[in-house]
């Protein structure tokens, strides 16, 4: 999974797939001009424009995966709305949730569902390639403890978890932004970790990975200085084998690449 999360930006989605349909092309723009838009104060005056940590880039869309945005989002998506989420009334029992952001291709997310159908798990992302066929898999595999909530992460946490409501957390290979002038952009900033660690039921885990030296310097001590989180290891920890390694991580591995893990729990 190394390129995964930089799958979006640095790769197509897939060298087979058909180029982007005009209407997801005009999608993006419009996404994009939404989440980077300047909010507008009540007395009408612009405040400042928020900082994401994504910005959509115009990739490949197959028609498959256009199909399944198409007719699957609707029956295993999650549609943002300012409204804390009931688990129990979402999957229809209750269950430890984990919650994955940035699933990347989402082959990971289904392959940890499919293995854990005890626990249920919700997967944030952006980018609409792998949100399509992240859904091809659920469906597929017919798996009914995963959900899809297509919309930036920060706001989902903000307005849609519950405190204390997750059994776990998944973070891997979260776009690294490796240009200093972008090291703003990076997801993991303290302020976002201290609202994950708050939607963590005590005992419960935040799990990170990347496979950037530099920014898993930064994350641990980012989570390290989180004073709801205790680290499990002394500094990185070993990979846990429910963290299953995709393609991507093990080409990187390859060409001499480490991958660093980092797991927390809740105090």
């Amino acid at each position: 999974m190394t390129a995964v999360r930089r799958a979006a930006a640095a790769r197509p989605a897939g060298r087979d797939h058909a180029p982007t349909k005009p209407f997801q092309a005009a999608f993006d723009r419009k996404v994009n001009a939404r989440f980077n838009a300047a909010p507008v104060a009540p007395d009408g005056e612009r405040t400042r424009r928020p900082v994401r940590s994504f910005v959509l880039r115009q990739g490949r869309l197959s028609p498959a995966q256009q199909r399944a945005l198409d007719e699957l989002l609707p029956r295993y998506g999650l549609v943002f709305a300012r409204d804390p989420l009931d688990w129990p009334r979402v999957f229809g029992r209750v269950a430890p949730v984990v919650l994955e952001i940035g699933f990347g291709m989402g082959e990971t997310t289904a392959g940890i569902a499919a293995a854990h159908p005890e626990q249920d798990f919700v997967g944030i992302e952006v980018h609409a390639p792998g949100v399509g066929s992240l859904l091809r898999e659920i469906d597929r595999r017919g798996l009914t403890n995963l959900r899809v909530i297509r919309h930036d992460a920060v706001e989902v946490v903000d307005a849609m978890i519950p405190i204390g409501s997750l059994a776990g957390i998944h973070v891997f290979f979260p776009d690294p932004w490796p240009k200093k002038r972008h090291h703003k952009r990076r997801l993991l900033k303290p302020a976002f970790v201290h609202a994950l660690a708050q939607r963590l039921a005590p005992g419960g885990y935040l799990h990170a990975a990347t496979d950037w030296a530099d920014y898993a310097e930064y994350m641990l001590a980012t989570l390290t200085a989180e004073p709801l989180l205790g680290n499990t290891a002394p500094a990185f920890a070993q990979r846990p084998e429910s963290r299953p390694q995709t393609k991507f991580e093990r080409r990187g591995e390859r060409l001499g690449h480490p991958v660093f893990d980092l797991l927390f729990t809740r105090k």
